[in-house]
């Protein structure tokens, strides 16, 4: 199978430059937009936490919102000029973005390298946003319906990984009772230039930005207002490949686990062991996800959705780790069905595909249906800024313009070589989500 790509249809042209302090820095012009988005990539998540004290990553996305000596209202601000910002936490990294209109660039990076020398500490800060962080745990994952399904399949998955735990915590008393001393070493190890990729996309001129951009970079001495700017550490962390991380052996035979809780259906989850975001059969993987459950032509949706109708819906997916990743198949069941009648009939597709493959027709289908959604990904200008952030931080910049080349190789041969070695009973993790009677059983 194959397809020679248009680069016409999402080519993103950049310019990248390394800064005296260590940031990574991408331009992407666009005079089409009237906004420019800074987004700002550190290269921490919850897989760099002691297992001791988990959930820091996270709490930072909040705490980055939280305010300097100069900034005391970082929204606020952000606010006045018509921007928006946001952020979010993964188990590698923590991303950060404003977008304003394209002739506030200079405040927009202002804010940003003013809190990347420092947040304004002080206890008071920091026990806010512990009761926020706590009241969202309470909320996203114990509150609501199969809301703490990560939290259990995790550990169950993984016994040394750092993945084994969400990017909430392990333990949400891990963020509840951090001291102000953890919380400031936590940021001073991690939140410096030389751990981050900044991207800027928008309405501006590369030269103009860049010098801009290099301004805001310089040390104490050159800037206003006696901001300190860390200087470049002898060792820099950027380079995750120079990260050592405690490593999953091989899954050795099937765990299961059964609970039992307040939700309006039984539910199933069965999660595989799989290879990282680089890995050269990660596309595969993907592939094999959208055959079986991308849409109400899948295969998992016409034999145990609308044929043989055991579950309400279904399911597959890949967790995009860039360590140790998961192959996620997850059902609700409809009522009446039990979930060993579900288990099995999972067990037969999924061993069938192993076995009879796909065709190329399928593939060309997946393959095509993928570069649509990957063009459309990049239509805003701060979509483009997240993408350069984000391949540039997996060591694979080109891939924002030639990832579907990727998926336009898979074979159908692959497709059964990575399917037949993957789903093995043996390398399962099964989790049975009982619904409650209503006598509590």
């Amino acid at each position: 199978m194959g397809k020679k790509i248009d680069d016409e249809d999402y080519m993103i042209e950049y310019e990248k430059y390394t800064l005296d302090n260590g940031l990574t820095l991408l331009l992407h012009s666009d005079s089409e937009t009237p906004m420019v988005t800074v987004n700002t990539l550190y290269a921490v998540g919850a897989r760099d936490e002691n297992a001791d004290c988990t959930g820091l990553a996270h709490l930072f996305e909040h705490l980055m919102f939280g305010g300097t000596v100069r900034y005391p209202d970082y929204d606020k601000v952000v606010e006045t000029v018509g921007g928006e910002s946001n952020a979010f936490t993964s188990n590698d990294y923590t991303n950060y973005y404003i977008t304003v209109p394209a002739g506030y660039l200079e405040q927009a990076l202002d804010l940003e390298f003013d809190r990347m020398r420092g947040l304004d500490w002080s206890e008071q800060r920091l026990a806010v946003q512990q009761r926020v962080v706590t009241e969202e745990y309470n909320q996203r994952y114990i509150n609501q319906p199969y809301g703490d399904v990560m939290l259990l399949l995790r550990p169950l998955c993984f016994k040394r990984s750092p993945y084994r735990w969400c990017t909430i915590g392990a333990d949400i008393r891990h963020v509840a009772e951090a001291s102000l001393i953890e919380v400031r070493a936590f940021f001073d190890k991690w939140y410096r230039p030389e751990n981050a990729v900044m991207a800027l996309a928008g309405n501006f001129d590369c030269r103009e930005a860049l010098d801009l951009v290099s301004r805001f970079a310089m040390p104490e001495s050159s800037m206003s207002g006696g901001a300190r700017m860390l200087p470049l550490s002898e060792n820099a962390v950027f380079q995750y490949a120079n990260r050592i991380y405690a490593t999953e052996p091989p899954q050795c035979g099937e765990r299961r686990m059964e609970v039992t809780r307040d939700v309006p259906a039984d539910a199933l989850y069965k999660a595989y062991p799989m290879c990282g975001r680089t890995d050269a059969d990660f596309v595969v993987c993907d592939m094999i996800s959208d055959v079986l459950s991308n849409g109400k032509s899948s295969r998992l949706y016409n034999s145990l959705v609308r044929e043989r109708q055991l579950f309400s819906e279904i399911s597959a997916y890949v967790l995009g780790d860039r360590g140790e990743g998961l192959f996620v198949v997850s059902g609700r069941l409809n009522d009446g069905a039990s979930l060993e009648d579900a288990e099995r009939a999972l067990d037969n597709e999924l061993e069938r595909l192993a076995v009879e493959g796909v065709s190329d027709d399928d593939l060309r289908k997946v393959a095509g249906k993928y570069e649509s959604t990957f063009v459309f990904s990049h239509y805003k200008a701060s979509d483009r800024a997240l993408a350069l952030c984000h391949f540039e931080w997996l060591g694979h910049i080109e891939w924002v313009n030639r990832e579907p080349e990727l998926y336009w190789k898979v074979s159908p041969e692959d497709v059964r070589r990575v399917a037949g070695e993957m789903f093995r009973k043996k390398n399962s993790n099964v989790l049975w989500y009982r619904r409650k009677t209503e006598r509590g059983e």
